[in-house]
């Protein structure tokens, strides 16, 4: 599966390779998943360890789970993880099973295959609240902990998003689901190809201003986090044109969008 959104009944108790990283949130939805075991992006692993903290979440629920360098693979990808991810991280059951770090993804998922099955009782763990509405506007801001979680009523808005700046499975159509004013994600480390900012092109193309914070001072998967500790990284040329520069904190930027009466 390209993104833990993805993820369906029809994983119950299969092993899944997911290019999403390895935080809270896609982890939640693994536990709803109920599978046998999951590889993920360790996303930079960035600050306060976001990029991998799903991985004990996943434990407490029984759940073997991995996450491979987000140098050695593209994240976004599950074709690129199966076939180039080094794991750089993972959690006691992996552990119990024979994972270790530098282990490329086809032997870990042999290993993960041999975990017993999950046996989960009571309710599924819960995400918490995923939406947050910063300003009113217009533009309203909103802070989304996934780009999943985007709705329509959401276009001409400003996105502070947890997700990452990459393709979900390269394609460029699935960059963002409406025509926000501007967008902010997570670059994920950056990564092989430079793929935790491929988003920012294809929304070029379409008018939007898009920019990444460093996962290193922003919390990925997390979109207030985005907001509020973010430093920019790369834009693209439309947000560059409105006055966006790598090292200007995200609230500087939103203000300039005339998004904000907090920041600046």
């Amino acid at each position: 599966m390209h993104s833990a959104t993805q993820l369906g009944p029809e994983c119950e108790s299969r092993v899944v390779v997911c290019g999403s990283h390895a935080g809270r949130y896609p982890a939640v939805l693994a536990v709803r998943a109920r599978v046998r075991g999951i590889v993920f992006n360790d996303a930079g692993v960035g600050l306060r360890r976001a990029g991998v903290a799903g991985l004990e979440v996943l434990e407490r629920a029984g759940i073997a789970a991995v996450a491979v360098d987000h140098r050695s693979a593209r994240i976004g990808d599950a074709g690129d993880t199966l076939e180039h991810g080094e794991l750089s991280e993972m959690n006691g059951v992996a552990r119990g099973l024979g994972c270790e770090p530098g282990m490329q993804t086809r032997a870990a998922v042999a290993l993960l295959s041999t975990a017993s099955a999950p046996t989960l009782g009571g309710d599924p763990p819960s995400a918490g609240e995923t939406r947050h509405l910063l300003e009113r506007g217009p533009p309203a801001v909103w802070a989304l902990d996934s780009a999943a979680l985007v709705r329509p009523e959401d276009a001409d808005s400003i996105l502070m998003l947890g997700s990452h700046g990459g393709l979900v499975g390269g394609d460029p159509h699935a960059a963002l689901r409406v025509d926000a004013r501007a967008a902010v994600f997570n670059d994920a480390g950056g990564g092989r190809d430079s793929a935790g900012t491929a988003r920012l092109r294809p929304l070029d193309e379409r008018g939007i201003a898009a920019a990444t914070v460093s996962a290193a001072s922003a919390e990925i998967g997390d979109g207030v986090s985005t907001y509020r500790d973010g430093v920019l990284s790369a834009t693209n040329e439309t947000a560059a044109s409105l006055g966006a520069v790598a090292g200007m904190p995200t609230p500087v930027f939103v203000a300039r969008l005339g998004g904000t009466k907090r920041s600046a």
